[in-house]
């Protein structure tokens, strides 16, 4: 679970600012929160609203870009490539800073660190309750003494001393420690290394950020032959949505039939040929909206279309492709392996423009539906939206409500509807929209567009 995070002179935003999934004095809807961990829950919804360049897909982006950074990592000799804020000179000469406070595997840690383009400058994980902080790591590249390893030393032997020395030393000056040591084999040479291995496990398995244009987990449609439960699972949201499609199947197609070079398939498919032994492998991709597989069977390339179904007139039914699909459908389908993930516990799904191409209804009870079934689950949906429907405390608490806006400098600033003194009973999204929470866009005068025709 995301606790809070914080970002600083990164795209947008200069100073720096919080988005904080802690709850606040709301009793209302007590079932949004997590069951504590240490004295501290979590909210398990969140939703962002703003103008359009207001900053919300940007929070996003940090958030995305510090889990790349950590799990991708910077090449040798290669400048960390992200951007500062760039409408002030001097912020252009100072550091950039992101920081996580996540709650995971039974415990809470704060995990940051403060870098330019050229070299990670601090690095550091604690472990926190309500009340105080335990340090597990820390990285000054202004001290003399780089990195502060011994909370980690007092767990093990000597000889793993010095193993975990040998890879701080090692460590480059664009890398964050936390990734050199997700390469190393640590967990096989260092007797208790679990905060660290817990850190890299939340952002490799728990944290998964969706930007407007990406397929959550394609491989999961490919899986439906042969998983009943899965597929009966996928079929009955898509009935739940009123989608029109009666089932969904796989059909085996040529490689010649795939709208991709026949050389770039036969590549990927020597790759997934030469790290397959015992189990069966799976790549899903799309070709203009079309979803398709690659897999390997006997040790040879089989590939797949995936289809619906649509009830006919005629005891067959018809199969149609996805890019016969309206987008809303399409958007259904990208949504169900989330959903699935969502109700499985123990993701954070940070999604931008997730109404986009569905009706408000549905992107409304598609909410309501994950709120009203995660009442023993620890799972977490954070979005930006535009869609004002969503605005009414029926359905959200007033800490799960934050908006962007930006200041006369152009930097984005976030606050929450909490900060406002708002009854419960209070219909919001009027307020929102005549402006009152500042999240709108500002329009000018129609009196100084020179270009309009005389009327």
């Amino acid at each position: 679970m995301l606790i809070r995070f914080s970002v600083e002179n990164f795209m947008s935003f200069k100073e720096r600012q919080y988005f904080s999934l802690i709850p606040g004095k709301g009793t209302l809807k007590s079932e949004h929160k997590t069951k504590p961990v240490k004295k501290i829950s979590a909210l398990k919804t969140a939703v962002i609203f703003g103008a359009n360049a207001s900053g919300k897909s940007n929070l996003i982006k940090s958030i995305g870009f510090g889990k790349k950074l950590v799990l991708n990592g910077t090449k040798p000799d290669r400048k960390i490539d992200y951007q500062k804020f760039r409408l002030d000179e001097d912020y252009l000469e100072k550091e950039s800073r992101l920081e996580y406070e996540i709650q995971h595997k039974g415990k809470n840690y704060a995990y940051g660190f403060v870098f330019n383009k050229n070299e990670i400058v601090e690095e550091w994980l604690y472990e926190i309750t309500k009340t105080s902080d335990k340090k597990i790591f820390e990285r000054n590249n202004k001290k003399d003494e780089l990195f502060d390893l011994a909370p980690l030393f007092r767990k093990n032997s000597a000889e793993e001393q010095q193993f975990l020395k040998f890879i701080a030393k090692g460590t480059p000056d664009n890398q964050l420690f936390l990734t050199e040591l997700r390469t190393r084999k640590v967990k096989e040479n260092v007797s208790d290394v679990s905060d660290l291995l817990n850190v890299l496990d939340w952002f490799q398995n728990a944290l998964k950020v969706i930007l407007p244009d990406d397929k959550y987990n394609l491989g999961l449609r490919f899986e439906l032959k042969n998983n009943e439960k899965l597929l009966k699972v996928f079929e009955e949201f898509l009935g739940y949505f009123d989608t029109g499609i009666s089932g969904v199947c796989l059909q085996p197609v040529e490689i010649d039939e795939i709208e991709i070079p026949k050389e770039v398939l036969e590549s990927i498919g020597e790759d997934l040929l030469s790290i397959n032994t015992e189990k069966n492998m799976a790549l899903g991709f799309s070709v203009n909206n079309k979803l398709y597989s690659i897999s390997v069977k006997n040790n040879e390339l089989f590939f797949q279309k995936f289809m619906t179904k649509h009830s006919s007139t005629g005891k067959q039914d018809i199969l149609f492709e996805t890019s016969d699909e309206s987008d809303g459908t399409n958007r259904i389908i990208d949504y169900i392996p989330l959903l699935i993930d969502l109700l499985q516990g123990g993701n954070v799904f940070i999604v931008d423009e997730m109404e986009r191409s569905l009706h408000p209804n549905l992107i409304y009870d598609l909410i309501d539906l994950f709120l009203a079934s995660n009442k023993n689950i620890n799972s977490q949906l954070i979005l930006a939206s535009h869609e004002s429907s969503l605005l009414t405390q029926k359905l959200l608490r007033k800490d799960e409500v934050w908006f962007t806006v930006k200041d006369e400098g152009g930097a984005t600033k976030l606050h929450s509807l909490e900060e406002y003194n708002i009854r419960f009973d209070k219909q919001i999204r009027k307020d929102y929209l005549l402006g009152r929470f500042k999240a709108i866009p500002r329009i000018g005068s129609r009196s100084k567009l020179t270009v309009l025709p005389n009327q």
